[in-house]
C-alpha cells in the first residue's frame, strides 16, 4: 500500500493537479501527564494544508531543560484530494523528581498567535521502556498507518570559530584601530549552523566591547553576508556581525574581554528518511579570544593636545593665480587620508598684511571600508588682497598633524601662489571698513561750542554741597565731645 500511494503523490506534486479543500488548522499538543525520569516531555504544533514559515519561542518550563527541535511533514491522498500537515516538536528533559506546572501559553506561528491552557506534569523515578514504549517513540511514527522507531541523532563535528580581533596592539592616543566581529566557518565543515537572534546576541556583548573614552567610527553592517577569506593558508567562511574603528582620546590600556556567542548547530539523523525529521535542532556556544590594546601619549610638542593623528595629504583646488588688488578670490585647503575626519580642525592662519579671509565653509565626506576610516575636509575660503605683488600662501596657511607611521609631527603647507596686480586698495580697504563707536556719531552730532556759562554755574553748587557737609561735620564732632 504505502509503495503505491507514495509515487502518486509525487505525482500529484509534480503537475500540481491537487486542490486543497480543507481549512488551515493549527493544533497544539500537549506530552503526557506523567513521565519517568528518563524519558523526555514534548509539545507539538501541526499546522495542516501550509508550511510552517516562522515561529515563535516555545515556553520554558520550570524543572525542564529545553533538548531541540525537530521538523516533519506528511501528506495523504484520499479520493484524489490531498492533505498535509508539517509539524515542530519542541524536546524538554526533566531535570529532578516532582510535580511541574506548564502555565497557559502563546505561541505564534506564521504571524498568528494560538493559545494553550497548559497542563500539570508528574516527573517520577525512571522508567524501563525495553526498547519501546514510555514516550521514547518518534511523534511522527504513525506515518501512513505505521509505527517507527525515534530517529537517532547525532552531532557532527565543526571546524567554525567566533572571533571579536583587532588590527593594532600598539597605537598612539588619536590614532584609530580596527575592531572586528564575526563568525567563521571552514570552507570544509560539514556541521549544519543557522544564527539565532544575532542583534539581541550583538546589543549585549557590545555593552561589553565598546571601550570608554574614544570616538567610535561604525561600518553600520545591516545584513550578515558570507565572504571567503584566508588564514594560515586556510579558506574560511566569514560572517561578520559588527565593525568599527576607534580613535582614544587619551593614553592607557585598552581591555576587549571575552565574550560568548550562541549559534544554533543541529545534530543530524543517523538513519535519514524522506519524511521524517532528519535533523534536531540543539545550540553551542563559541567563545573569542580577549584583546588588549596599549595607547601611548604623543611626543612632546606645544600643539600636543590639538593636533590630529593620521596619515594625511594636502589637496588644493589652484596652483597659480592672477588677480587684481581687492578682487576677491576663492582657495580651497583640503586635507585627505587615513585618520579620524571629524577631528581635523581648520589650518592655523598666520599674521599677515594685505591679505583679508573670512571664516571658512566646511565640507567633509568620510569613507569606511577596508578595515579603514579615510575621507576629506575641506575648507574653503575667500580672500582679497589689497596691494600688489606676488604672494605665496605657505606664509599665511599651515596645518600641523601626528603621523603615527613616522612617528613624527608634520606640517601641511599650501604651494599655491598669488600674483596680484593694480593699484594700491588699502585705504579704500579702511575707509570701507565700519570703525564703530564715537565714529559712527560724528555725522549726527553739533560742531557748536557749548555754553560753559552752565559749567560755571555746576561748579559752584557742587562747591557749597561740599562745604555744607564739611560744616555739618565739624558741627557733630564738637556737640560729640
Amino acid at each position: 500500500m504505502f509503495k503505491t500511494i507514495l509515487p502518486l503523490a509525487f505525482v500529484c506534486l509534480a503537475f500540481s493537479v491537487v486542490n486543497f479543500s480543507q481549512a488551515q488548522e493549527v493544533q497544539i499538543e500537549l506530552g503526557a501527564d506523567e513521565i519517568g525520569l528518563n524519558e523526555t516531555f514534548t509539545i507539538k504544533v501541526t499546522l495542516s494544508n501550509d508550511k510552517i514559515k516562522s515561529y515563535d519561542q516555545f515556553p520554558e518550563i520550570t524543572g525542564f531543560q529545553k533538548q531541540g527541535i525537530s521538523q516533519s511533514s506528511s501528506m495523504n491522498i484520499i479520493n484524489g484530494q490531498m492533505s498535509t500537515s508539517n509539524s515542530i516538536i519542541q524536546y524538554y528533559k526533566p531535570l529532578r523528581k516532582g510535580q511541574f506546572t506548564l502555565g497557559a501559553f502563546s505561541i505564534l506561528i506564521n504571524g498568528e498567535s494560538f493559545d494553550s491552557p497548559g497542563k500539570r506534569i508528574t516527573v517520577t523515578d525512571p522508567v524501563s521502556t525495553g526498547g519501546f514504549g514510555g514516550n521514547q517513540s518518534d511523534p511522527f511514527s504513525d506515518f501512513f498507518g505505521r509505527v517507527t522507531e525515534e530517529p537517532e541523532y547525532i552531532e557532527l563535528d565543526d571546524d567554525a570559530f567566533f572571533s571579536v580581533s583587532v588590527d593594532k596592539k600598539e597605537i598612539f592616543a588619536g590614532e584609530g584601530f580596527n575592531l572586528n566581529v564575526a563568525f567563521y566557518m571552514s570552507e570544509q565543515n560539514q556541521a549544519p549552523f543557522k544564527f539565532y537572534e544575532a542583534g539581541r546576541q550583538l546589543d549585549a556583548i557590545l555593552k561589553k566591547l565598546k571601550p570608554n573614552s574614544v570616538w567610535e567610527e561604525n561600518f553600520n553592517i545591516t545584513t550578515i553576508e558570507p565572504e571567503v577569506v584566508t588564514i594560515n593558508d586556510k579558506k574560511w567562511i566569514r560572517y561578520k556581525v559588527y565593525e568599527a574603528s576607534f580613535f582614544p582620546f587619551s593614553e592607557g590600556v585598552i581591555e576587549i574581554p571575552q565574550v560568548p556567542w550562541e549559534m544554533i548547530k543541529y545534530r543530524v539523523a543517523k538513519n535519514p528518511t524522506l519524511f521524517g525529521a532528519n535533523r534536531l535542532e540543539d545550540f553551542k556556544t563559541f567563545y573569542s579570544n580577549p584583546q588588549t590594546i596599549t595607547v601611548k601619549p604623543l611626543p612632546p610638542h606645544p600643539l600636543k593636545n590639538e593636533v590630529s593623528v593620521g596619515v594625511f595629504q594636502l589637496r588644493e583646488n589652484i596652483g597659480n593665480l592672477e588677480v587684481e588688488t581687492g578682487q576677491g578670490f576663492e582657495y580651497n585647503f583640503g586635507v585627505t587620508g587615513v585618520g579620524n575626519i571629524n577631528s581635523i580642525s581648520p589650518p592655523k592662519r598666520m599674521t599677515g598684511a594685505n591679505l583679508n579671509t573670512f571664516d571658512p565653509n566646511i565640507r567633509q565626506q568620510i569613507n569606511r571600508g577596508y578595515g579603514r576610516v579615510s575621507g576629506i575636509k575641506e575648507f574653503n575660503y575667500y580672500i582679497t588682497i589689497n596691494e600688489a605683488g606676488n604672494y605665496e600662501l605657505d606664509d599665511y596657511f599651515q596645518w600641523i598633524y601626528f603621523d603615527p607611521v613616522r612617528a613624527v609631527y608634520d606640517t601641511l603647507l599650501p604651494s599655491a601662489k598669488i600674483v596680484v596686480s593694480g593699484e594700491s586698495k588699502v585705504n579704500q580697504a579702511l575707509s570701507g571698513q565700519r570703525l564703530g563707536g564715537i565714529y559712527d556719531r560724528i555725522g549726527a552730532e553739533s560742531n557748536q561750542f557749548l555754553n560753559e556759562q552752565y559749567k560755571y554755574y555746576f561748579t559752584t553748587v557742587i562747591n557749597l554741597l561740599l562745604l555744607g557737609a564739611v560744616a555739618l561735620l565739624a558741627v557733630l564732632i564738637i556737640k560729640k565731645k
